[in-house]
């Protein structure tokens, strides 16, 4: 753990601030939403108290002086139910509350830059940041001895979730040849969402990895479900799987009509190798794990895969990070550079 001039450990949480100003009244935000959300909770004004580590006297004097500052009563005394929220109370614990949660995610995301950024000053070691990655044979292979950077495999979606939401520092992620503006709303928002920056980290070749000498004669898309070849499909969520869907509804194909489409694997190589056993005749993956397991492979054309951080997470070493992802990416069958590097 990080560890500042002090040898205490380096952490940073950024919360919701500003100020309600009504006349020449100032109120806080954080506090006014701590009372109102206290009483919601705990039906009681001794929950102020406790929220905000106060006596219980001081605790009736905020909430008076808050009703006093706003010219409303915001809590009322029930018979037999302790203290709850008046339609005024409900209407601003609700308004705050909604809000904290609109910035809970980019406050999350910018407390991690800031402790980033802070760590080299205030401590001894570099940071550590966590990228959360759909698996990738040339990034984890790039990775696999990087100091620096903690690698979290999981599906794309959920991958840029967890950045979104501030639970990483980085998400790599595909979303199929479309690129973000035809992916869905969780890629699609995601280059115009303020604060995240996203770049294209390098290109491979997707299609149909097929088992040696492609047995059934598949040779196009539609074959898998003409020729019912038993077929491993990727996870919810994953891009892989988000384009294995687009092209069932381009070419009109159910996923009842794909023999296996519930059969699910969670990595390239784990498709390649199931395939490769000889346990299913198809899945939809990278050339580079086909190549791999010595599989026969159908094209079906290239795909971006991203990198996307926050806007003020020092780039020094994400670049390091891309640049050995392009260098690895010239000398790799199945990927090439992302356009423009």
């Amino acid at each position: 753990m990080t560890q500042d001039a002090d040898g205490q450990p380096l952490s940073i949480a950024l919360g919701i601030g500003g100020t309600i100003r009504i006349g020449e009244q100032h109120l806080g935000v954080a506090e006014t939403l701590a009372i109102v959300e206290a009483i919601a909770r705990t039906g009681s004004v001794q929950g102020i108290a406790t929220e905000l580590g106060l006596s219980y006297r001081a605790a009736w004097e905020r909430l008076r002086t808050l009703e006093s500052a706003l010219g409303h009563q915001i809590v009322q005394k029930t018979r037999g139910h302790g203290s709850t929220l008046t339609e005024t109370g409900v209407a601003l614990h609700d308004a705050l509350a909604e809000a904290a949660a609109a910035l809970a995610g980019p406050l999350a995301r910018e407390g991690r830059s800031v402790q980033a950024r802070l760590a080299g000053l205030l401590g001894d070691a570099a940071p550590t940041l966590t990228l959360v990655a759909s698996h990738d044979l040339l990034l984890m292979t790039v990775l696999a001895d990087w100091s620096g950077i903690a690698v979290v495999v999981a599906g794309s979606a959920d991958s840029v979730a967890r950045l979104t939401e501030g639970r990483a520092d980085a998400a790599g992620f595909h979303c199929g040849p479309g690129g973000l503006a035809l992916a869905g709303p969780a890629f699609a928002d995601l280059g115009d969402t303020p604060g995240i920056r996203v770049r294209p980290l390098f290109e491979r070749e997707q299609g149909v990895m097929l088992a040696a000498g492609n047995p059934l004669g598949i040779e196009g898309f539609a074959d898998l479900a003409r020729l019912r070849a038993r077929t491993i499909n990727r996870q919810r969520g994953s891009g892989t799987r988000v384009w294995f869907d687009r092209l069932l509804a381009e070419h009109g194909i159910e996923p009842s009509d794909i023999q296996g489409y519930a059969t699910e694997e969670f990595t390239h190589q784990a498709v390649a190798a199931v395939i490769a056993s000889g346990a299913a005749d198809a899945g939809l993956g990278a050339r580079a794990a086909a190549e791999r397991f010595g599989l026969a492979f159908l094209s079906l054309g290239w795909e971006c895969y991203y990198l996307a951080c926050s806007a003020s997470l020092p780039d020094a070493l994400l670049d390091r990070v891309a640049e050995a992802v392009a260098e690895g990416a010239d000398r790799t069958v199945g990927y090439r550079r992302a356009k423009g590097d």
